[in-house]
């Protein structure tokens, strides 16, 4: 956590848990039950409420005095049975993510692609690496950070769809074998790579680029390739070879 150029994280694993959770969860009371689950899962020591408190007033005295909190207001209050972190709008980076990612799906509806690739592109370069990957993950945080790796890879499906609406096919090429690596299983991203590879007139690695699909999808899950997949192939087929193929469908998510 960062005010300005000093960064505020405190050092304390535990510490630095229960603020994760508590940014998680920004302006919404946070339980106190919810607090103890995210420490010590099931098996709370006997002193687990008051150690909370400990740490709730090292975060108040050391950290969140000194950055985040909305002016004239308590940053972290107790309420009943609880704690509320106060934030203002626009302080978390994960708030200006979803909103450049509206922004960007907006676009991208209205058939503003280069907009849309615009937004989606600055939402998607906030992130610097895998969500809290400096904080201990209880089943609380576990649950936050799935869905934030949710959020990132469905943003970037976005942004893949407007620069393939964009001609950029040849370009996407490269950052699509590496997703398809990355995310084997994901058989919309196969999808994509099979239309960039057949509209740049690559036809035989479009095709292999469908069997790897149906290969991976046959070993791990028994499953053999959707309808859309099938399709892709049908029209890799049928195109005539003469380079470029403008009129391979594109898929938007």
């Amino acid at each position: 956590m960062k005010t300005g150029n000093r960064v505020c994280t405190p050092t304390a694993p535990r510490v630095r848990q229960i603020l994760a959770l508590l940014l998680m969860r920004a302006n919404q009371v946070v339980p106190l039950d919810l607090l103890l689950e995210e420490l010590w899962n099931d098996a709370p020591p006997k002193t687990a409420v008051t150690t909370v408190q400990t740490y709730i007033y090292r975060l108040r005295t050391n950290v969140l005095q000194k950055s985040l909190g909305a002016s004239g207001q308590a940053t972290l209050p107790t309420v009943a049975h609880g704690y509320v972190l106060r934030v203002e709008p626009g302080a978390l980076d994960a708030d200006v993510f979803q909103r450049l990612v509206l922004q960007g799906r907006t676009h991208l509806e209205q058939g503003r692609f280069a907009d849309a690739a615009r937004s989606l592109r600055c939402g998607l370069d906030l992130w610097g690496g895998p969500p809290l990957a400096n904080v201990r993950h209880g089943s609380m945080l576990q649950a936050h950070v799935a869905l934030l790796e949710e959020d990132r890879l469905r943003a970037l499906e976005l942004r893949i769809s407007a620069d393939l609406a964009l001609g950029l096919h040849r370009e996407m090429i490269g950052e699509l074998r590496s997703l398809v690596s990355a995310h084997p299983l994901n058989e919309w991203l196969h999808n994509q790579l099979i239309t960039a590879l057949g509209r740049a007139g690559r036809r035989s690695e479009a095709l292999q680029a469908y069997q790897n699909l149906r290969a991976i999808l046959k070993r791990e899950l028994g499953l053999e390739p959707s309808a859309e997949a099938e399709r892709l192939q049908a029209e890799v087929l049928s195109a005539n070879g003469h380079g470029d193929r403008a009129d391979l469908p594109l898929s938007i998510r």
